[in-house]
Order: structure tokens, then sequence, then C-alpha cells
């Protein structure tokens, strides 16, 4: 695989729109509460009926945090009273009981995230008990081989913290830093010490963990292409497998913390494109490999590997190496993927207590997709992950004609073909350098919700 990235302000400026990430398509957006309990039980009980029955993913969302940073967007519970945690967990406990009835229990779990939230707010004892009662009720890996990661705030580690996660079988770590300039640190309300962050890579890297992950975030207030730069510096001296470096994304009208940030003090879109180039380039002079979508690996770790393998799979984590499992979302508004649906939990500490409480899953919305959903999320997926798409196989899996099925989308494709994204042939479909950082613009070719969402906006206006 060609790795190269081209950075062309011009097209990246022409093509500026907002559109999903696509960790699911159909996306969130499509979720609806018409999609209920029963219909999850459903599509749990035909993927224990069939002839393959494929590996499960856990994720368990841990809400609690002890400050806010302001520009997170996450589902949290802020708060300085870790007894907050107990009951949570005591339901939590509950819901993992009530789904390991519903799945067969020789399927091993092949992959597990605990994921926030800060999961290291809890303590050593929670987190023991936490995982105690997901072995009683699933089949974990005891070889050490699966994919069991943990989200960490450095602040949050407590000695013996590392060592207590490493030996309840985690081998993934991934870590926010966002940025190290005092300023920024301070205009976020997120104040983390270099020391302290780097302290925790080596211990965990000491410790074992592999594929270690940093993530960084640019567009914040008061951050520059030299300060940025500056912390760019220091991340790649301290040599983590993998990094994720987010767009800042600032929505004051749906996140309420983000209110705290003043506008005036952002970056313009003019610096923040050259703080994006700045990190492209030094990143890969350091020996990165861009995998898509803001994430950035070593050419030895996992995910570059299975980039050029073409086993990486895109999940709401990122991206992963499993891509044949049943995901399991458990917590306050936790995710799954299971059979031909996806659902999601309760978003309120009240509702996923009172779902549980009732003796029911706490399902608040799903959608169970169609064979058009399904197609279009494996032409997504291939082009996300590989940058490239084989028309053919799509032919075989689904037994259509690409060309004829989706002639309104190659008509769009020719257009940025013309300006050098991609190419297109009777059989594939390959994303040029130029067209890597703009792979979502890409996607949303394909995207039928996005398609018919816009057609029907242009039918009213005419």
């Amino acid at each position: 695989m060609n790795h190269q990235i081209i950075f062309d302000a011009e097209l990246l400026r022409r093509y500026d729109k907002s559109g999903p990430r696509y960790t699911s398509y159909p996306t969130a957006v499509q979720f609806h509460t018409g999609f209920t309990e029963t219909d999850y039980r459903e599509q749990t009980k035909q993927g224990n009926i069939t002839s393959t029955r494929r590996p499960l993913s856990l994720y368990f969302h841990l809400p609690f945090c002890d400050t806010v940073c302001f520009y997170c967007a996450c589902n949290k519970v802020v708060t300085k009273d870790r007894k907050r945690a107990a009951p949570y967990l005591e339901h939590l406990h509950r819901e993992i009981a009530m789904q390991a009835e519903l799945f067969d229990r020789s399927r091993p779990v092949e992959q597990l995230h605990w994921g926030g939230g800060t999961p290291t707010f809890i303590s050593h004892e929670e987190m023991h008990g936490l995982m105690e009662i997901t072995r009683k009720h699933f089949l974990l890996r005891d070889d050490d081989k699966g994919e069991y990661g943990i989200e960490v705030d450095p602040r949050e580690i407590r000695p013996e913290t590392l060592s207590v996660l490493r030996k309840l079988g985690f081998n993934r770590l991934s870590m926010g830093v966002q940025d190290f300039d005092p300023r920024v640190q301070k205009a976020v309300n997120r104040i983390q010490g270099e020391a302290e962050t780097i302290a925790v890579l080596n211990e965990a890297r000491a410790l074992g963990f592999r594929s270690i992950n940093m993530d960084l975030i640019y567009g914040l207030p008061f951050q520059t292409v030299e300060s940025f730069g500056r912390t760019l510096e220091k991340i790649i001296a301290s040599g983590p497998d993998r990094l994720s470096v987010f767009n800042y994304a600032h929505l004051p009208e749906m996140f309420k913390p983000q209110r705290r940030i003043n506008a005036d003090d952002l970056p313009n879109p003019q610096e923040k494109l050259n703080i994006l180039q700045l990190t492209i380039e030094r990143l890969t002079q350091a020996g990165y490999v861009y995998i898509g979508m803001d994430h950035f690996a070593r050419p030895d770790d996992e995910l570059a590997q299975a980039q050029r393998n073409g086993t990486l799979y895109r999940n709401f984590q990122g991206y992963s190496t499993h891509a044949e499992c049943d995901l399991i979302g458990m917590g306050i508004t936790a995710i799954g993927m299971v059979g031909n649906c996806y659902n999601q939990n309760q978003k309120t500490l009240e509702e996923y207590y009172a779902a549980l409480d009732s003796g029911h899953l706490p399902v608040m919305r799903g959608v169970v997709l169609d064979d058009d959903d399904k197609m279009r999320r494996e032409i997504i997926t291939q082009l996300i992950c590989h940058f490239s798409l084989d028309c053919g196989r799509i032919e075989n899996l689904y037994g259509i004609r690409f060309a004829e099925y989706f002639a309104n989308e190659m008509s769009d494709l020719d257009v940025m073909q013309h300006d050098g994204l991609l190419e297109v042939d009777d059989a594939t479909i390959r994303i040029h350098p130029a067209g890597k950082l703009l792979i979502r613009n890409i996607c949303m070719v394909f995207d039928r919700y996005l398609r018919e969402k816009q057609q029907n906006r242009f039918s009213k206006v005419i």
C-alpha cells in the first residue's frame, strides 16, 4: 500500500463540510426509538443459531470524570464523589448478567474495551469486581492475545493502577494528552504535566502493554503552529505506538462545557490547516503511517499491519483488527452492533437504572440494517480503512452490477476524479494521496441517507 499523503490546502478548503466519522453505517442519526428491547433480543437469537457463530467484542462505558475538560463532547458524569460509581457498577454488573444470557457461552471475547468518561475513576477493587463479573458471564481469553484496551487519564493513575490493569488482562492503553502547552491546558481546564504523562507511557511499556495510543487535539484555544510543533516534538520523542489527532469542533450549542471556551481564542481556519499540515509532515517524517481519519501508527503496529493485510476494520473505538465480532455495548449511552442491528442504551443514569430495576435491558433506540445498508457499510469500510474498493467483490457478494446500482454515486466520483482525489476504472476505486485526508467526503457519496436528505432539500427548494 502507498502510505503517502499529499496535503493540498486548496482541495481541503473546497471540500470543507461537516459529515459523519463513519464509526458505523448507518450512522447514529438513523437510530430510532421504534427499535426496542424486543428487536434487540430477536437479533441476538438469530446470531446464536447461525452456523458460523461470531466471536464477541465487549464495550463498557464508565462515565465518571473528576473534572470537566471544556472541549469534551463525550457522555459523562462530572463529580468529585467517588462513591457515585458504586450504584452504577451494581447496575452494570446486572446488565452484564442479562446480556450474557442472550449469547452462547462458547463464543470467545476477542475484543474488550473500557471507555468513558474516565475508566480509571473507579477504585482498584471496583476494577477487579467488574472484570470478575465479566469473566463469570463471558468467555474471556487467558492467553493475552485478545485486543483488551482501556482509556486512561494520566492524572488519574495511582500507584499500582497500571499494574492492576495489566494483571486484569488489559494489553492496550489509550491516554488523553491533547496539548502540552500550559496556556492551552488552562483554557480547556485540563492541566496535565508532561512528566506525569510520559511516566505513564514508560511504565505501561515496561509492564508489557502493547499498542499504546496518545490522543491529541488541534484547533484548541491559543494553539499556533509553533506551540503545537513543540507538543509534537515531545510526543514523537516519547514514541507512542499510535496517535489519534482530532480536529476540535466548537459546538457550544450542543455541548454545554464548550460554552466555557471563548471562540475568539480559537485559531482561525488557515492556522488550523497549517497545524494539520505540520502534524502530518512531522509524524510521517518520524516514520508513522497514516491509517486514516486522524489516526497514525508505527509501521510495526497491528493497525498498520492490518491495513497492509486488508484486515483493518473501523468501529466505535476507532480502528480495529477484529472485524467479525458481535459488539455488545454496556453502560449508559453505549452502542452495540449485534447481528444485523445497531442498538444504543439509555443516556442518563436515571433512565438506565430504572430500566434495569424493572428487569429490562436499557435499550433506548437502534436500527435494523437492510441489504442496501449492509452493502454500503461494506463499501464505506473498505474505502475508509484501505483507501481502495474492489467493485467486483461487491458485485459478487450482493448480486448487483456496480456501475448500474451506483450510477448517481459514480457520477459524483467523476468530479472527485477530476480533482485528483481518486481514480475509477471498471473494477476498482483507488484513493490518491491527495484524497486520503478527504476520505470522509468520498465515503459520504455512498451514504444513502445523506443523499436522500440532500434530494429532499432540493425538492423543497424547487
